[in-house]
């Protein structure tokens, strides 16, 4: 498989952070580095993953910004930081693992298998067979949400939010990440946007073709999540700020 990095935002997840189901996926896949990123955490999260590098630094670093600024800076400044080792593939993946880090092989994989796809989605599609477990007020306000993101996008994306995406990288993808998201809560939405913006002259089912969601097997809401009431009355906003600014 092709070499990729990993991005891991971590904020206060001193005591949530499963850093044994880490070491034990990562230590067979030589292809595979994971790059944690403490985002100012108030607590004890740094000393956890500098002992994480330290006890495998082939597949773990580390890399702390001394205030918080939210995951999608975090993701941001990771993903800017992997990208310097030039390798594969970057992506991002939620530290609480509520998708499992298996479903990685899948993600790699299929960019592997398709040099014209430039991103990968991970997608929570409640299928038989499937053990995707989510709140069911998030569930049905997230359908709401993801009708609205496709019809602004004009792309056919069924989830937008879930915590698990691989970027092919190149040079536009770099540019993708250069400056800081004009959003906090609905930031994968803004890296669809740009990356549409950067290739408009493109036919939509090309773009389409471009874009690849695989249906997770398994995910599951874990607890401890950030998100709060306001931020779903944020959402929206955000997403009027993304049409305005790239789109308007």
């Amino acid at each position: 498989m092709s070499s990729t990095i990993m991005v891991v935002p971590c904020y206060n997840e001193e005591k949530r952070l499963p850093s044994s189901t880490f070491l034990s996926y990562a230590r067979p896949r030589a292809h595979l580095r994971f790059l944690m990123v403490d985002d100012g955490s108030k607590d004890g999260t740094r000393n956890v993953l500098q002992a994480l590098a330290a006890e495998d630094p082939q597949h773990f670093s580390v890399h702390a910004l001394e205030q918080n600024s939210g995951k999608a800076e975090a993701v941001r400044h990771g993903l800017l930081k992997a990208m310097e080792s030039n390798p594969d593939y970057v992506g991002f993946w939620d530290a609480d693992l509520a998708t499992p880090l298996e479903a990685a092989d899948e993600f790699i994989a299929t960019l592997d298998r398709n040099p014209q796809v430039d991103m990968v989605l991970g997608s929570r599609v409640q299928l038989l067979g499937r053990n995707i477990e989510r709140d069911r007020g998030r569930h049905y306000f997230g359908r709401v949400a993801a009708t609205a993101v496709s019809n602004m996008l004009g792309l056919r994306v069924y989830d937008t939010q879930c915590g698990a995406k691989l970027f092919r990288v190149t040079d536009q993808m770099r540019e993708l990440f250069r400056e800081p998201f004009l959003t906090r809560w609905v930031f994968d939405v803004e890296i669809l946007a740009r990356w549409i913006k950067a290739n408009q002259s493109l036919p939509r089912p090309v773009l389409e073709a471009r874009v690849h969601e695989i249906p997770l097997k398994e995910w599951k809401d874990v607890k401890g999540s950030r998100l709060k009431p306001m931020d779903f009355v944020k959402a929206p906003l955000e997403l009027a700020r993304i049409w305005r600014h790239y789109f308007g």
